[in-house]
């Protein structure tokens, strides 16, 4: 993959913004009225969804967002207006049209499974000053943008003259447009870079059924040829992303597991716009797309992908199980923003572990117990050497790596190469921090940036000086 460090591209989306609610509970009974379950409510959610789903995903990726669209004078729309705040996008280009109802999707979930969805929404095309009002904004900061995206489900706010005004004017300032598309007529979408269309999607607006890969070309070209595309594209579920410029060629999907497959459009739409803001070729954005597929449909619900995790499920395809929890300080800085908001309490611990005995492990297994995640600074070779002598450490620190990261209790491994962990523990900021038992009233390094300190008495006999000794008698 391209190196995305540090990338932050502009991207302005239009389209239908819509709030995601979902209703969390169990099944215990059916209900005495009628043959249906209770379901008992536990817990709810309300996200971004429609574009402003493509907007949470551009944002986890680390875009910088605008959006474009229309609301109503409703509690929906007062509410999304809120969701938008919260992820820290400006709503200054949203326009109000009275009497419009914005869409909300509300879905009841129990067991980890989705048992209804009902809708509430207005649907009809904007009105004529709505379109003439985005028209003005539009043309006043296209230019601005490193990509537009354009994500239709059909409630009425990209109509089909806004649309064509949209991509028209996109193209005198060659910026390209992308867009997730809706329904049959697929000529309003005349001249766009690419488009999104899943496969029975595709199967409609062509009228082809596809079932193999000779009407998969057909389909393809179809669309190419009648929407002036410069990319035809068609997502494939499981099989992956076909693609056709000058040649047909497929990416392979790489889910690993599929929970809910909710929003996962909207993140290929995101995602590809990035990875094309940034820089990527058709078939670089593409594998960046699938990656990112691979991740929400891993969750469930409206899912985004960071790109932390993105780059986390493109090094665990290529690695051992094993060596996917040895990170660089960098990574795992990341990887704990991300476990403290999801409200994961993290434990640190350091240390040579030269030779691992069952000390060692009995001194882990207690050390996970104080938190939900455990991780293990590791002291380098030269690390080791310094504080050890010359002869040590006995195994190199790939080795002493790889082993610890293989136990049950560890969650990850960083090797640091100072002579104390104490920038480590100031980057990854855990709540816990563990020594062993010898610490007792002593000063240990790094207390001062940890909500507490943790000391586990050390089994009697066991340590690897001590079996070094042995050997060499």
């Amino acid at each position: 993959m391209i190196n995305l460090t540090n990338q932050s591209p502009k991207i302005l989306v239009l389209g239908d913004l819509m709030v995601d609610k979902y209703l969390w509970g169990s099944c215990e009974r059916i209900s005495p009225e009628a043959p249906v379950q209770v379901i008992k409510i536990s817990n709810e959610t309300v996200l971004l969804g429609g574009a402003g789903n493509v907007v949470n995903n551009l944002k986890k990726l680390g875009a910088q967002v605008d959006v474009i669209s229309v609301v109503g004078n409703c509690d929906t729309s007062s509410e999304l207006v809120k969701l938008l705040d919260d992820i820290k996008v400006h709503t200054k280009y949203l326009i109000t049209q009275k009497n419009r109802i914005c869409s909300r999707k509300t879905r009841i979930i129990a067991s980890q499974q989705q048992v209804v969805r009902y809708d509430h929404e207005s649907s009809e095309d904007i009105d004529l000053n709505s379109q003439n009002n985005i028209i003005e904004t539009y043309s006043k900061i296209v230019q601005n943008y490193d990509v537009i995206l354009l994500s239709d489900y059909g409630k009425g706010v990209l109509t089909k003259p806004l649309t064509q005004f949209l991509i028209k004017t996109a193209k005198k300032y060659k910026k390209k447009v992308l867009i997730d598309p809706k329904g049959t007529d697929y000529s309003k979408y005349k001249g766009a870079y690419l488009l999104t269309p899943n496969k029975k999607e595709a199967s409609i607006a062509t009228k082809i059924k596809i079932a193999d890969d000779t009407s998969l070309t057909k389909a393809i070209l179809k669309l190419k040829s009648n929407c002036d595309l410069d990319i035809s594209l068609i997502t494939l579920s499981e099989n992956g992303i076909a693609i056709y410029d000058e040649g047909l060629r497929t990416h392979p999907t790489i889910a690993k597991e599929v929970f809910d497959v909710t929003g996962a459009g909207d993140t290929v739409l995101a995602s590809l716009g990035f990875a094309i803001a940034c820089g990527f070729n058709i078939d670089e954005a593409v594998m960046f797309a699938n990656l990112a597929g691979g991740v929400v449909v891993g969750k469930i619900g409206s899912a985004t992908a960071t790109l932390n995790e993105v780059i986390e499920y493109e090094s665990s395809q290529n690695k051992s199980l094993i060596d996917k929890y040895i990170k660089s300080k960098n990574e795992i800085t990341k990887i704990c923003q991300e476990l403290k908001l999801k409200g994961e309490k993290i434990v640190f611990t350091n240390g040579c572990f030269d030779l691992l005995h069952a000390g060692h492990i009995n001194y882990l297994e207690k050390a996970k117990k104080f938190g939900d995640i455990l991780i293990i600074g590791l002291n380098s070779d030269r690390s080791v050497t310094s504080l050890k002598g010359r002869n040590r450490p006995i195994n190199l620190q790939a080795d002493r790596a790889y082993i610890l990261a293989a136990l049950e209790p560890v969650d990850y491994v960083v090797i640091f190469d100072e002579d104390t962990p104490y920038e480590l523990i100031k980057s990854i900021q855990p709540h816990i921090l563990v020594k062993g038992g010898d610490y007792f009233g002593k000063k240990v390094v790094g207390q001062d940036l940890v909500d507490e300190l943790k000391l586990v008495e050390f089994i009697d006999g066991k340590s690897s000086t001590q079996t070094i000794e042995k050997i060499r008698q």
